[in-house]
């Protein structure tokens, strides 16, 4: 296992309007804003028959578009998010010439578990089959999260039910990305979770970790060293059990950073905070063939 804590220019924290529009309702507005110009985005694209089965696609403005292809699934405590709100995750990734998709996926309390983790299996396997190359594995798909996010990707990419479920077979994700998630807490007793979870069978069905073993993709996982939204234990526990199952994996801790501010540091004006774009697309360019 590959660790390392990361020099971050830590003077100071992203300002507070920063952080109460990624997370409020202004998220696209600020997306908006701090977004990169250039990506070619195909917005509103249908992947499912729900109102929410709705993905938008970001390619690269210029050069060859044939390279891995990166599916950002954001968070937002499987309650909240949409993913016009992570247009600067895509334009930032499809700057460095990574193809990226984000797919909106329902909501507590319109659905339980494990229904978002579904939408995001759908939208995977529409990608494997729609974008140019990616249905034979010419093109590696390589799943990242951002909390909530990285929980639902997490599930995917070490619980293969979900992606066999469809009619199609597709390719598994050649790789996982990881910022800050909850892959080993215990959702179906934390008082916040609870609730979004009453449907699991057992903890254990919920629980990313679970699921690791010698066949799970190499992984890259990233946590702020200051993120008291999701503790840092999840994401050793989790490099630990993909150590032990002799998975190549990478985990990069940040000092001076919080939880949004991991996400936000994407961004073009946060960048100097810290180099999560850069950790992002050099693991994920590793894989392109």
């Amino acid at each position: 296992m590959d660790t390392v804590a990361l020099r971050c220019n830590a003077v100071a924290p992203p300002p507070r309007w920063v952080i109460a529009a990624a997370r409020g309702r202004a998220g696209a507005l600020f997306s908006a804003i701090v977004a990169e110009t250039g990506a070619k985005i195909t917005r509103d694209v249908p992947f499912g028959p729900l109102p929410r089965h709705k993905l938008d696609i970001y390619r690269p403005g210029s050069g060859p578009d044939n390279g891995p292809i990166a599916v950002f699934v954001y968070g937002g405590s499987w309650r909240d998010g949409e993913r016009a709100s992570y247009g600067f995750v895509g334009a930032a990734l499809a700057a460095r010439g990574i193809t990226t998709i984000i797919a909106d996926y329902r909501l507590y309390p319109d659905v339980r578990f494990p229904s978002f983790v579904e939408d995001a299996a759908l939208s995977y396997r529409w990608t494997a089959t729609n974008i140019t190359g990616a249905a034979d594995g010419s093109r590696p798909i390589i799943l990242v999260g951002h909390s909530a996010g990285a929980h639902i990707a997490a599930l995917l990419a070490f619980d293969r039910r979900y992606l066999a479920e469809g009619s199609s077979k597709v390719p598994l994700p050649a790789a996982f990305v990881g910022l800050a998630g909850p892959y080993s807490f215990d959702p179906t007793t934390w008082n916040t979770t609870a609730a979004v979870f009453a449907t699991a069978s057992s903890a254990d069905q919920a629980r990313p970790i679970t699921f690791v073993g010698p066949l799970a993709p190499p992984s890259l996982l990233l946590h702020g060293l200051d993120d008291d939204t999701v503790k840092l234990w999840n994401t050793h526990q989790l490099a630990d059990a993909l150590a032990r199952s002799n998975v190549k994996v990478r985990k990069r801790l940040l000092p001076g950073v919080g939880h949004i501010g991991l996400v936000t540091s994407i961004a073009w004006p946060f960048r100097w905070r810290a180099p999560v774009l850069d950790e992002i697309v050099s693991f994920v360019e590793s894989f392109r063939r």
